[in-house]
């Protein structure tokens, strides 16, 4: 596995995603805070798998927050 041909298909998608990297280096704003949340969000959801209700959940979320 690997080889010129992977190094090639990785470079093109590296060009390709190009603008959004320097978007993302350059602009004022961020998701940095969207994505704390998510996170945290998915953490409870792992905790509580398989052990309550989407209304537990729901509240704990809530309440966290």
């Amino acid at each position: 596995m690997g080889g010129p041909d992977a190094i090639g298909i990785f470079a093109g998608s590296v060009r390709q995603g190009l603008h959004a990297v320097t978007a993302g280096l350059t602009l004022p704003y961020s998701s940095g805070i969207v994505e704390g949340h998510v996170n945290r969000i998915k953490t409870i959801k792992r905790q509580m798998y398989g052990r309550a209700s989407f209304a537990l959940l729901r509240a704990r979320i809530l309440l966290e927050s």
